[in-house]
């Protein structure tokens, strides 16, 4: 009985969608860093796509059918973090301005790790993502896609747009200093039903 609640846990749908776009972070490595012309460029974005698609799907998923899971709170994120950092140095390596980026984002990220891990010590989590959350990863992905699809752009147009995902992730960051104070009623215990909240 145990082992089936465990599996029930485990292997969701949304779940398995997080773990897919895991494995598509070294696929998209290797080509993007070994393209030499716009068909492998092309590819490299088609995969981000794919990668991004699945994370809009697996959440709706989850709230359609209850498949929402404590597991499922942490690896969704943690894809999506990874995919994203992936992405940011990748093109930093051909846009060395972006390196800045990549800063910002470590810092960012590395707080929300570490406050994160403190709720976790404490038997709680955070609520699902915010907003500014989300929208700053809109941004950045649709963004860093263009770079990707476009890799001959000027530097100035790159240093703009680098400007401007700094901005949605300063706003995002201060945002997610505040739910983590308890100022945005987003913390919950880890014990309680996920699905309780969604009447299943």
């Amino acid at each position: 009985m145990f082992i089936k609640s465990w599996k029930k846990e485990i292997f969701t749908i949304p779940n398995i969608l997080s773990m897919f776009r895991l494995a598509l972070i070294p696929v998209y490595v290797i080509i993007y860093l070994n393209a030499t012309e716009p068909g492998h460029y092309f590819l490299s974005a088609a995969i981000l796509a794919v990668s991004c698609l699945t994370d809009l799907i697996d959440g709706k998923i989850a709230r359609k059918f209850h498949m929402i899971s404590n597991l499922g709170k942490i690896l969704d994120p943690v894809a999506d973090k990874a995919t994203q950092f992936t992405l940011i140095i990748c093109l930093a390596v051909r846009h060395p301005v972006l390196w800045y980026l990549v800063g910002l984002f470590v810092v960012k990220e590395g707080f929300q790790a570490v406050a994160g891990m403190v709720l976790l010590h404490r038997r709680q989590i955070l609520k699902g993502a915010l907003i500014t959350g989300k929208v700053c990863t809109t941004i950045l992905f649709l963004s860093l896609i263009l770079l990707v699809l476009l890799p001959g752009l000027p530097q100035d147009t790159v240093r703009a747009i680098a400007a401007v995902d700094a901005v949605f992730m300063l706003v995002a960051f201060v945002d997610y200093i505040f739910a983590f104070m308890g100022k945005r009623d987003k913390i919950e215990a880890l014990d309680v039903d996920p699905n309780d909240a969604l009447g299943g």
